[in-house]
Formats: C-alpha cells, sequence, structure tokens
C-alpha cells in the first residue's frame, strides 16, 4: 500500500507545493520588474489561501462523492495550467487574481489526500505514512530551490524573464502527475486489484473494528448539517493550532529565498543555501513522526516541535550573523516540519467517519489563512523596519501559542 500510495501522492504535493511558493524566488526579480513592494508580494502570496478557504470544504465533499482518483486528477491538471498562467502577470492585480484563482483549484489537495489516507492506513501507522505525505512540504523546497534558482538564469532566453520560466517550466509536472493519478490510484482498498483477496479482507476488517471501536457514536449528517461543525469546539481549538503552529512554515517558505538573496549571495547560490533548513525539516519530519506513532502520543509531540519552531524564529531578532541566522532558521525547520505527523494524525483521529471529511477540510481552510497572514505581516514589517527579523519575532511567538492549545483539545466525539 505505501509503495502504491505514498509515492505517487508525495511526488504530487511536491510539485503542487512548489507551484505555490516558488513566487519566493520569482520575487527576486519579479517585483523589480513589476514594481512590487515587500508589503504587496505579502499580500499577493497571501491571497491564494483565499481561494483555499472559500473551495477547501466544498471540494473535500465532492471528493467524497466522485472519487478521490478522479478529483486529486482534476486537482493536480488544473493546478499546473493556472500556475501556467502566472506568466502573464503585469502587476498587483493580476498577480493577485492569478494566486486567487490557484488557491481555489488547489483546496482539497492537502486535507482531500489525509483523507484518503484514513481509508487505507490503520490507526497505528498513520502518523507516519501521513508524516511521509507532509514531507512534500520541505522536500518540494529541497529540491525546488535550486531548481528556481537556476531556472531564474535563463533571464533573456526567447525573449522571456526568468522568473516566467520558472512558472513556466514549473507547472508542466502537475498536468504529468495529474494523469498519472488518474490512471494508477484506487478510491478505496476493495477496488485495489493490485492486493490479493486475502489483503483486502484483511485491510477491510481491520479498517471496519477500527471505525466500530473509535467511532461508535457517529451519525451521518448532511452537507448543510456538517457546517454546524465551524462552531464545534474540536474544529476551533484544532484551526488555533494550525494557524499558529503554520504561521512559521508559510514564512520560511515564501520569504527564505529574499532573505538569503539579502545576505549577497548569487541567484544559484540562493538556491542551495535556502535548501538546508528544509533538509533538515525533511529528517525531522520522518524521525518525529515515527516516534509518535512509537509512543502512541499526538499532543506532547506537537507541542514540543511549536516550541522548537517558536524559538529558532525568535531567537533570529537576537542575532545579526548571517551564518548563525540560518542555524537559528534550520533549528526551527526542525520543529515546523517535525510538528506536521503527529498534529495532522490528532486532526483525523479526532472527527468520526461520517464528519472527517468536513471537519478535516475546516481546520485546514481556516488554519491554512496563516498562509495568507504570515508573508503579509513580514512584508508589512520589512517595509516599515527595512529588516526581516522583527517579523520573525512575531511569527515564532503565534507558534508557540499554538502549540500551547493543543492541550485543550477535546476527546473525540
Amino acid at each position: 500500500m505505501s509503495r502504491r500510495c505514498i509515492p505517487l501522492l508525495l511526488l504530487g504535493y511536491i510539485v503542487a507545493f512548489i507551484d505555490r511558493v516558488n513566487i519566493g524566488f520569482a520575487a527576486i526579480t519579479a517585483s523589480r520588474d513589476l514594481g512590487m513592494s515587500s508589503a504587496v508580494f505579502g499580500y499577493g502570496a497571501g491571497v491564494f489561501f483565499y481561494g483555499y478557504l472559500i473551495f477547501e470544504v466544498p471540494s473535500n465533499y465532492v471528493m467524497e462523492r466522485v472519487g478521490a482518483r478522479r478529483w486529486l486528477a482534476r486537482i493536480m491538471i488544473t493546478c499546473g495550467i493556472v500556475a501556467g498562467m502566472m506568466v502573464f502577470i503585469n502587476g498587483k492585480y493580476s498577480f493577485y487574481f492569478v494566486r486567487f484563482l490557484l488557491g481555489a483549484v488547489e483546496a482539497g489537495l492537502f486535507p482531500g489526500v489525509v483523507l484518503y489516507l484514513t481509508y487505507w492506513f490503520p490507526k497505528r501507522y498513520r502518523a507516519r505514512y501521513v508524516g511521509m505525505f507532509a514531507i512534500g512540504i520541505p522536500l518540494a523546497s529541497v529540491v525546488g530551490s535550486p531548481i528556481s534558482g537556476l531556472l531564474l538564469n535563463l533571464d533573456g532566453v526567447l525573449g522571456l524573464k526568468g522568473w516566467q520560466w520558472l512558472y513556466i517550466l514549473e507547472a508542466i509536472p502537475a498536468v504529468v502527475i495529474g494523469v498519472m493519478i488518474w490512471y494508477l490510484l484506487t478510491d478505496q482498498p476493495r477496488d485495489a486489484h493490485w492486493l490479493t483477496t486475502d489483503q483486502r479482507e484483511w485491510l477491510q476488517k481491520t479498517m471496519d473494528a477500527e471505525r466500530a471501536e473509535h467511532f461508535e457514536k457517529a451519525e451521518k449528517t448532511s452537507f448543510v448539517r456538517s457546517l454546524k461543525l465551524l462552531v464545534d469546539r474540536r474544529v476551533i481549538i484544532l484551526s488555533i493550532v494550525f494557524f499558529g503552529t503554520a504561521m512559521p512554515s508559510y514564512s520560511i517558505s515564501l520569504w527564505l529565498p529574499q532573505i538569503v538573496h539579502g545576505f549577497g549571495f548569487g541567484n544559484i547560490a540562493t538556491g542551495f543555501v535556502s535548501a538546508i533548513p528544509f533538509a533538515c525539516g525533511c529528517i525531522a519530519m520522518v524521525y518525529w513522526a515515527r516516534h509518535s506513532d512509537t509512543a502512541r502520543e499526538r499532543d506532547w509531540h506537537t507541542f514540543i516541535a511549536a516550541f522548537v519552531a517558536a524559538a529558532g524564529m525568535m531567537a533570529c531578532f537576537l542575532i545579526t550573523s548571517p551564518l548563525i541566522i540560518m542555524i537559528a532558521l534550520s533549528i526551527s525547520a526542525v520543529g515546523i516540519f517535525g510538528i506536521k505527523g503527529p498534529f495532522l494524525s490528532s486532526i483525523s483521529e479526532s472527527f468520526s467517519r461520517e464528519t472527517a471529511a468536513v471537519g478535516i477540510a475546516m481546520v485546514v481552510s481556516i488554519g491554512n489563512l496563516a498562509g495568507s497572514a504570515a508573508p503579509w505581516l513580514i512584508g508589512v514589517i520589512k517595509d516599515k523596519t527595512g529588516l526581516f527579523q522583527p517579523g520573525l519575532l512575531v511569527v515564532g511567538a503565534f507558534s508557540l501559542i499554538g502549540g500551547l492549545f493543543i492541550f485543550l483539545r477535546p476527546n473525540r466525539s
């Protein structure tokens, strides 16, 4: 199951996340070419998540009805098409529009895959496989940062800017992977012809028994009734945790290339140096997710990772040395990405089978508003002070607060 599902889903998420955050590299030259300030860039980077918020819950709702294979394929193909449209932006308003549209078409990808994994992997294995999928977040930057730095140097080829080549060449793989998902994934274990009959029966019995044990009180809900989850304490608490702990994640994903470039590096060197914290995050994500599964514990694993993320970010406020700043950001990345496995598993384990699709989507979509707040906040502070460090201090504080809220998570019902 892991060999069949995880590599393709991981590859798809890496590509989609590169298309989401490659504006961090494009902005090194595009902001100058298009006359955009740090605040305009930060706001435009975050507009993506307005589309995400509006369409995330409906997307997961539709996926449950049309099937994961079709819907995830649709998401990837349209992501590639819209990401490629970034080549046509000519000012802040076209920038805002395409970013919003990209968020709208990508909505549902992450919570959809988290939901999809709950169909296939028993609870005792789930954090490690959710973590293996979510490793696409830092891995996207490990892979994408050097590539983006190289693509910026295509400036002038065939009359296009380097940032335009970046958008074009990094959009194509999403369409290809969308087609692969259509042909290679299976909606439910019972349809998996690539498993033996005994394997399918074992998996179905295992998942049925798990649902019977943990979701006895679940009731079927319509889409309208499920909207009541918006005021459910589980959704509120988990959304606060998600929002707070995602602030450093989106800050480092969208601003790190410009921070590193500000140290005096060229485009290619910026790409390779920017990959270092994300490589640390990849290692931490795999280890901490497995540790959470082994200990069968989620809350303390979430808080400890949130604390490490906060400490690294807030330490940057006291540092001026580029080398020490990169060390602090690498430490922060250990917490930023280490949190994904245990926390995302705690989300999927907080809802019943019938409310999981909408509940997970609500938490992810509301929490992902950090993707709008973080880049905008750092951009405004950068314009006011001329420095990145005060903004990193603020997002670090958000991570610490978000981590503390995990202890208020109510029992599943």
